[in-house]
């Protein structure tokens, strides 16, 4: 069977900006059978847990691939270069385990499929994916929120 990209955090890691796990049973069963590729983004791209919150500031995940936005955290400062490093750790362990979808954390900046926080820090919702996600999808592979 074919594995899956999975978010860390879904597989019960605790590596949330609040160094906390949303653990999600189907992620874990995934990972159980063998089929998971597990990867936190926001780690991989050198952030540490716990860390401040972060939004996409200036659009979504797309437009920081395209360098129209950016990812600043709750104290302001900027955290794009993190963001894209780890999108790109994230897709490259996607390919060399020849993952065609992904089930990643719902509205996270890296992780957020189809809405993202939008860059107030008020809980504020927009249509959007996360720097992941968009990455992802550029390269193919099908993400859904887990």
């Amino acid at each position: 069977m074919e594995p899956i990209m999975v978010s860390a955090c879904l597989a019960g890691i605790p590596c949330r900006y609040d160094g906390r796990a949303k653990t999600s049973d189907d992620a874990v069963r995934l990972v159980e059978r063998g089929r998971a590729v597990v990867v936190c983004p926001e780690g991989a791209g050198g952030l540490p847990t716990p860390r401040p919150p972060a939004e996409i500031v200036g659009g979504d995940g797309a437009d920081v691939l395209d360098g129209r936005a950016r990812v600043v955290d709750a104290t302001g400062a900027d955290c794009t270069a993190e963001f894209l490093a780890g999108a790109r750790a994230a897709l490259a362990a996607a390919e060399e385990a020849g993952a065609r979808r992904a089930v990643l954390m719902a509205r996270s900046p890296s992780c957020g499929c189809e809405q993202v926080y939008d860059g107030s820090f008020t809980g504020e919702l927009r249509p959007g994916d996360g720097v992941t996600a968009a990455l992802l999808r550029r390269a193919g592979i099908e993400v859904t929120a887990g």
